[in-house]
């Protein structure tokens, strides 16, 4: 069955060129004048999707889209704009719009956003089978939890899924942000493609252009072939910028453009290549203060920030911590051979009872090294971190080794454990860092990205830590190479 497409666009030549242009790619369409008319044939002919110029005379774009929403049947609508009004067509995203194209047309754009607008129709039954999970159990992919600030989450990230709009994703270190892009991603009619995630405090700053927009052959010393970037094998898909206040400004202004423009050109290239990417943004930092502070641009932070989900702190909700940590042994039963049937009692009073400043990524390296220990049964208290939850306790994502009961001994090759930390009374405040951070680097193997991950700090923060730590050094190399 074709599907139905309106034109709504008071220029007569304009409404009519895409009327011909749509239907010629096999829609049946149809059109309107003004958005007075286009809503009363959005009400009598019950189109799929509707293509609408914002600026229109008796009723512009933006009020028709209010009005659609408030109709019982699912529209798509794509909005027309002139260059000059982008930053309403972001708007009009964020109230419920599908997706936009600036005026002149650029009829690849104007169909590859109608294919994705039709798919979408085809995720809306998925979409409505997820809500009922939700209503049922709470889980929505691997985000778990039925209290109110998780459900406000779930009903934002069902909201804002379907669309193309961009999302900024705020919250501490280990809430769960990659989380919520997974969801996004997943709900959307992108989710057969890439998701692609990219840490940007992880790169090098030499390297990071190349890493998201590809380069060619020779653009730089070592570019030996052609490389794509991350926007390229997103394509279709959907790219996290994870960290994003870490990328450099020069890095920030050519993204901005790629987001406004919908094309990119590899380093070293002169060639702008279209690209059909749905760009999720992660920070643990206050953004607005990084705009203060000139980390993050203003301009790319207000088109990034169409639709922003800030993630809670674990203590802010530890009703939930049950549910998840349910969830997580289930994980962790089938990928150390486990079989944890629950926890006690005492055990889950403890969870609940902690302040988790390492949120739901520390909870879940609890969970692991206690399903580990325990092997099979319910876990107790025995089974979590010398100390937990007594003053001066220092979380970290493998606490100290510990003898294994016979039953987990072939589970303690998949539980790596960092030597403890211990800070005799005296010891500054510089050396308790210092060996804080090169004992997580032993505990992670010199895996710096992880270790950043565990201390809480940007992968660029370690770096410099490091470099401090060899130049004090006397004829030895750097520290974690």
């Amino acid at each position: 069955m074709q599907e139905k497409v309106l034109i709504v666009e008071d220029e007569m030549h304009a409404r009519n060129g895409l009327t011909e242009l749509i239907a010629s790619w096999g829609y049946r369409t149809d059109c309107a004048a003004n958005g007075v008319e286009g809503l009363e044939k959005v009400q009598q002919w019950s189109p799929a999707i509707v293509v609408t110029d914002l600026k229109m005379p008796r009723m512009d774009g933006m009020e028709m889209l209010n009005r659609i929403g408030d109709l019982p049947q699912r529209v798509q609508v794509i909005m027309l704009t002139a260059q000059g009004s982008i930053e309403s067509a972001v708007e009009a995203m964020r109230i419920g719009a599908y997706d936009y194209v600036p005026k002149p047309v650029d009829p690849i754009r104007l169909r590859t956003i109608l294919q994705n607008a039709s798919r979408q129709r085809e995720a809306d039954v998925e979409l409505e089978a997820t809500r009922r999970q939700l209503r049922d159990t709470g889980v929505l992919g691997s985000l778990v939890g039925s209290s109110p600030q998780m459900r406000s989450i779930f009903s934002m990230i069902e909201r804002v899924a379907p669309s193309n709009v961009s999302v900024l994703v705020t919250g501490e270190s280990g809430t769960g942000k990659e989380l919520v892009a997974r969801a996004l991603h997943d709900l959307s009619s992108r989710r057969n493609k890439p998701f692609v995630a990219v840490n940007c405090a992880a790169i090098p700053e030499t390297l990071i252009e190349s890493e998201i927009f590809g380069h060619e052959k020779g653009a730089f010393t070592g570019a030996l072939e052609r490389r794509a970037g991350c926007f390229e094998l997103a394509e279709e898909g959907t790219l996290l910028l994870d960290e994003i206040g870490e990328m450099p400004a020069a890095t920030q202004a050519k993204l901005l453009r790629v987001l406004e423009d919908r094309t990119l050109r590899r380093l070293g290239s002169k060639i702008e290549t279209p690209v059909d990417v749905r760009v999720v943004a992660a920070t643990n930092k206050d953004p607005e203060r990084a705009v203060a502070l000139g980390e993050l641009r203003g301009d790319l932070y207000y088109r990034l920030n169409v639709f922003n989900i800030q993630m809670p702190p674990l203590r802010d909700h530890t009703d939930d911590v049950e549910a998840i940590a349910s969830k997580m042994i289930d994980d962790m039963n089938a990928r150390h051979h486990c079989s944890v049937s629950g926890m006690s009692d005492a055990f889950l009073a403890r969870l609940t009872g902690y302040n988790w400043p390492g949120n739901v990524r520390e909870l879940r390296n609890t969970i692991e090294r206690a399903t580990i220990l325990a092997g099979k049964g319910a876990i107790g208290v025995e089974h979590l971190p010398p100390h937990f939850g007594e003053p001066g306790f220092a979380p970290s994502a493998h606490p100290a080794r510990q003898p294994a009961p016979a039953h987990a001994i072939e589970n303690t090759a998949a539980y790596e454990s960092a030597t403890a930390v211990h800070v005799e009374v005296g010891t500054t405040v510089d050396e308790a860092e210092k060996q804080l951070i090169l004992k997580t680097l032993l505990s992670t193997h010199n895996n710096k990205t992880r270790a950043a991950e565990i201390l809480g700090i940007s992968s660029k923060t370690l770096q410099n830590k490091l470099k401090e730590y060899s130049h004090a050094a006397s004829g030895g190399g750097e520290y974690g190479k």
